[in-house]
This record gives C-alpha cells, structure tokens and sequence, in this order.
C-alpha cells in the first residue's frame, strides 16, 4: 500500500428532514447567497424547504446555474458576491450547482485580475469562502470533497480545480430528493459514481486490499440498486444506498494508499466541450476502449474485477479481463446510455485528433497510472469510440 495522507472536514447530516437543519449549520450573522440551478427545486418542494430554513437570515439567491456549470454565467454570480458583501454560499443542486459554487469560492477571495486562471493555472485554493450544500442529484461525490469542473463555451474548455480551502463546511443529503430526478439524470448519476471507483481501482495491485474490497463493494451496491432505483426512484432504501454510494465514490476514502487512472475522465471532459454529451456518458464511450487499449497494463486487475464483481471465474486471466470490460459496458446499456461516439453526434470523424492535440497543446502527455496515456495512445481510444 502506498503512503498516504487523509483528511475530509465536510459534516454529512444524512436522512429524510434533514434539509431542516440548515438554520444550525449556517453561522447567523452570515450574509448568504443561495445557488441553484434550472428551477426544477421549485417545482419539487426542496426550494420551499429551504427557504423555510433560511427565514431570518440576510440572504440573496442566484440561480439558473447550467449543466457543465459555465464560466461566463458564474462571473455573473461573482458580481452579486462582490457587490453584496455576501460572506457565505449555499449550493442547493447536483454536481453542477456545487462545482460552481465551488469556483465561486475560490473565485471570492482570488486576488488576480482574471479568475479563469485558477482553472488554467492550476492554482490550488488553500483558503475559499464559506459554502455548504444540499445535495439534489447524486452522482459526483462533490458534496463530499474538494474537487470542482467548471466549462468555458467561448473558448471550448473544460478544466478542472480544487485544494483544502473547497471542501464543503456541511452537506445535506436527503434520499426522498432523488424521487423527483428524471430517468436519464438517474442513469447517469449510476454511471458517474461507478466510473469514479474503476478510475481509482482499474490500475494494479500494491496489495491494498481493504481498499480494493472498499471499491468492489460500492461497485456491487450500485449494481444491485441500479435497476431497482430506474424502476421506483421513491422507494426510501433504494434511494438512500444509491445516494450514499454516490457519494463514497469520489469522497477521498478509496483513492488513498493505491495509485489512480483519471484518463477516462481527462478525455470524456473533451468529448463534453467539443459536443455537450453528458459528462457520465462521455466516461461510458471512453471507459471500454480505454481498458481494452491497456489491456496488457491493467489485465490482472481486471480479471481481479470480474471474479469479484462480476463472477467471471472461468478462463486465463486475459479472458477474464475481457469478458469483465464487455460486462461493464453492457452494465452501461441496462441503463439505457450508448457507449459509442456515433450515437452522440454524426460530427464524429476528425475528434481522435483534436482532442489528441488539445491535449499535447496542454502539456497532458503523459497521464494514467504508468503515465503512459499518450496523444498518441488517445487518439487510438478515441478513434476505437466511434
């Protein structure tokens, strides 16, 4: 097992009603601004409970917050947390919301002219504004760590950020939200979080085993709870364990002792620029050609995979790898979502080499566990996805 350091300070307060105590975790003399994103809280009732939870508090709201949160539209958000004085943020939404208001964090306090090069830069936020969240759409785990994706449409990109100072001081997550989330929201948020554990786990062995039983068995809940959810997303129990695994995915917990891909994640942002797929579909497309073009470098835990989630038990270890990625990607079409390019748009051809030369241009060539994710190497994946 690798060395490691861990520490994650963000309050879960977990279960139905829970919304309620946002008065108990927002200091009072706080001046907040709420973020939420298309509207879709006010016709659900979380909305209500909110603000509800916020009466007697100085607070202004801001919402239309997009998918894929957009650069440009948070700048507007920036001016009111300016102008206002606003000294702490709420985030009521999905991944989107909160990765927002993450940038809005850090953006807050960013002493530079130009916030985009916190994204451009890297700069790691070691201190941000205040914000808490209220979890509306499980899938990314950003409730519960201190990670942040931001878009910029003017310029094509999709850039990531985070640091110590963007952690959540709380987050709320209350299960009965998830019954109100469309089909095609809920099949993604599914495939979000598995994605997020193969990119912590879908590496080699440094025998960390705990950690490896730690992924498989979120692997395993949300194999079982997928068709379940998809079928009555109101049923308490089944809501609640796809929420918290959704959560456990991306909290810190399992990447720590063992190394970890993110080139899935790398190239699916691009696919998302260049077309606006849905950031879970995008890792779908690239997920099986990604494992199939290592094959060699990942096989034995692969096949480690598909004995322990899937029971693949029968074949050499090669076999067994592959057997593993085709169930992976039929796991992906029971939920309904394609897993080619082609199904996405019929601008396909000539996407290999832009998002090849995206990211040479960046500097990105040598990403994955072996740093051996090339341009190379990615242009073949994503050739392979068409």
């Amino acid at each position: 097992m690798l060395n490691f350091e861990l520490q994650n300070p963000v309050k879960i307060l977990f279960g139905k009603g829970e919304i309620a105590k946002l008065n108990t975790q927002i200091p009072k003399e706080a001046k907040v601004l709420l973020l939420y994103g298309g509207g879709s809280i006010k016709k659900n009732g979380i909305y209500n409970q909110v603000t509800s939870a916020l009466q007697g508090y100085d607070y202004q709201e801001f919402g239309g917050i997009p998918a894929n949160p957009e650069y440009d539209i948070l700048l507007d958000a920036l001016t009111i947390i300016k102008e206002q004085n606003i000294t702490f943020l709420l985030a009521v939404g999905g991944g989107s919301v909160i990765d927002g208001v993450k940038f809005l964090s850090s953006a807050a306090l960013y002493e530079g002219n130009e916030p985009w090069d916190i994204l451009a830069n890297g700069i790691r936020t070691e201190v941000g504004m205040p914000f808490g969240t209220v979890l509306t759409l499980p899938a990314t785990g950003t409730e519960m760590n201190s990670g942040s994706v931001i878009s910029r449409r003017s310029t094509g990109e999709k850039r990531a950020m985070g640091g110590p100072g963007l952690f959540p001081q709380f987050s709320i997550l209350d299960p009965t939200v998830v019954a109100s989330i469309p089909q095609r929201q809920l099949a993604n948020g599914i495939a979000d979080a598995y994605t997020h554990v193969m990119e912590q786990y879908m590496t080699y062995s440094v025998g960390a085993d705990l950690q490896d039983r730690f992924a498989e068995s979120i692997m395993n809940s949300l194999i079982a709870t997928a068709p379940k959810l998809m079928q009555d997303p109101s049923d308490y129990k089944t809501a609640a364990n796809f929420m918290w695994c959704c959560t456990m995915a991306l909290n810190g917990l399992i990447q720590k002792g063992v190394p970890t891909d993110w080139a899935i994640h790398v190239i699916g942002h691009e696919l998302t620029a260049l077309y606006g797929i849905d950031h879970a579909r995008t890792l779908a497309i690239i997920a099986p050609r990604h494992y199939h073009h290592f094959l060699d470098n990942k096989k034995e835990k692969l096949a480690q995979y598909g004995e322990r989630v899937w029971n693949i038990t029968e074949g050499s270890i090669e076999e067994r790898a592959k057997a593993a990625i085709e169930k992976t990607e039929a796991f992906f079409h029971s939920l309904d979502i394609p897993t080619r390019l082609s199904d996405y748009t019929d601008q396909y051809e000539g996407t290999a080499e832009k998002v090849s030369e995206t990211l040479r241009e960046r500097g990105w060539v040598a990403l994955g566990e072996h740093k051996a994710v090339t341009p190379e190497a990615v242009k073949t994946i994503v050739e392979g996805s068409y």
